[in-house]
């Protein structure tokens, strides 16, 4: 149940449907509104045995405890055949596993863009037969391999990958260099100036970027710390998922320099440093992995209800939790509600994709749209609805994260830790910000709005969390 947080002395209280409590405000007296939703049909028997499992609370706090004490730092940058073991033919997706036949019209196009850049065929309409097949070629989850990628989330290869690492514990996790906006692959775009600027990518900004931050920790200034970019930027109007203009324009602060001094060629400098200036996303490819890191952490916390991946493939949309494993909860990913560009509308529109929901999973992006009141020209709605958006997340997390706070809420920690009960006891769905795909593949991007998870996955994930309790508990 949520409850109000505060009451007006002597105010009368009003449990669930307005009806009575506008009657009652009409006559001058004071209400207290209590927003009271039964819980999801069919949970309540999984809900009492989850309840009652005396793992629960210690392990939900050490899940918890184990995602604020990551501290990310950006350890290097290097091709993903190096730094994931990719070979030729080898290619990770965003979500929960997928084949060629299932896959999305944005999925596939950046898989066939992606088929081209390596060089298994000349022209991504070639590819369609290439996957058909299935000779020679696998897709994989990035997930699986500690690595997330933002809408479609291809990783090829030869594609260079930002490294992230937690300085105390040495576990590292990946993500790709973001290409903008627009018609760029991750969308599902494969146009030559798409695959031009992938090549350019790979050639000259994912090694001048090496150069930079290893140069930075040689040279004793130490790794770039994300974590701290991420904490400086939600106070400076970002919530990391959609707005991401101060976390990108401080990493440029902490690379230009040792990029000026890189010995690479002023021409490709100038180019690198426009590029990534002018993509004001290019940060988003650090805070994801940087929240994947830290809610990594707690995988494996035997009772612990809380999420540690939402991701959508554009076709279902998964889910994953601290205390059952590596198994995927699944449900039909949702269509975006928000504002389209130029004269695209609801009908050009993929459902969601990306595995950049592990922003909000570690209680940024939407969760932080009080941090971020001018993202809603950007996804819909109003300034209100961002601040209520926040406020509401905290009725189904955890706790909250002090380093992430917000500044118009008294600089209330970010709300953390999707709990899969509170979710099943409230009805509240978590609330995603995210840029809309064209369903057709190669069209790119149509669109950014708002989505939640379809329901059905919390009951399916606390099912199994009653299924583990029960069987830890004596008969």
């Amino acid at each position: 149940m949520t409850t109000s947080r505060t009451t007006t002395p002597g105010a009368v209280v009003n449990v669930g449907a307005d009806l009575l409590a506008d009657a009652v405000a009409d006559q001058a007296v004071p209400v207290a509104r209590v927003d009271w939703r039964p819980p999801m049909p069919g949970t309540e028997d999984d809900l009492a045995t989850v309840a009652a499992d005396p793992l629960r609370r210690t392990a939900n706090e050490r899940a918890l405890a184990a995602v604020l004490d990551v501290t990310a730092t950006l350890v290097d940058v290097a091709p993903a055949a190096e730094v994931l073991g990719l070979e030729r033919g080898e290619f990770l997706h965003a979500g929960p596993p997928i084949g060629w036949d299932r896959a999305s019209g944005p999925l596939r196009g950046a898989l066939m863009g992606g088929a081209a850049l390596e060089g298994l065929v000349d022209d991504p309409e070639d590819a369609v037969a290439l996957f058909e097949s299935d000779a020679g070629v696998s897709l994989e989850p990035c997930h699986h391999r500690s690595t997330v990628g933002p809408m479609a989330g291809v990783v090829t290869p030869s594609m260079w990958m930002f490294v992230l690492e937690d300085a105390a514990t040495g576990r590292r996790t990946y993500c790709s260099l973001n290409e903008g906006l627009g018609k760029v692959l991750r969308y599902g775009a494969y146009s030559p100036e798409v695959l031009t600027r992938l090549t350019w990518m790979n050639r000259v900004l994912g090694p001048l970027l090496q150069r930079a931050v290893r140069a930075l920790q040689d040279s004793g200034q130490g790794a770039v710390d994300v974590t701290g970019i991420l904490t400086q930027m939600l106070q400076m109007g970002d919530e990391a998922h959609n707005r991401n203009r101060a976390g990108t324009l401080m990493l440029l602060r902490d690379l230009a320099p040792a990029m000026v001094r890189s010995g690479f060629a002023s021409e490709d400098v100038a180019e690198a440093l426009g590029f990534v200036g002018g993509n004001d996303h290019f940060f988003l490819n650090l805070a994801m992995p940087a929240c994947k890191l830290a809610l990594d952490a707690a995988r494996g916390t035997d009772g612990s209800t809380m999420v540690v991946a939402m991701a959508r493939n554009g076709t279902d949309f998964g889910i994953q939790v601290a205390g059952t494993g590596d198994e995927w909860f699944t449900g039909p990913a949702q269509l975006a509600d928000g504002l389209f560009l130029g004269d695209y509308g609801p009908e050009d529109a993929n459902p969601d994709i990306g595995d950049s929901a592990i922003t909000e999973t570690a209680g940024i992006g939407g969760f932080a749209m009080a941090t971020a009141p001018a993202i809603v020209r950007f996804v819909g709605g109003s300034v209100p609805d961002a601040l209520a958006t926040t406020r509401r997340m905290h009725e189904i997390t955890l706790g909250e994260n002090p380093r992430w706070s917000v500044p118009v809420l008294e600089f209330q920690g970010t709300p953390t830790g999707i709990d899969v009960s509170r979710v099943c006891r409230t009805g509240i769905l978590p609330q995603i910000n995210t840029g809309m795909a064209g369903r057709v593949a190669g069209v790119g991007q149509v669109g950014a709005g708002l989505v939640t998870p379809p329901a059905e996955i919390f009951p399916q994930a606390l099912a199994r969390l009653a299924a583990l309790a029960a069987a830890r508990t004596p008969a």
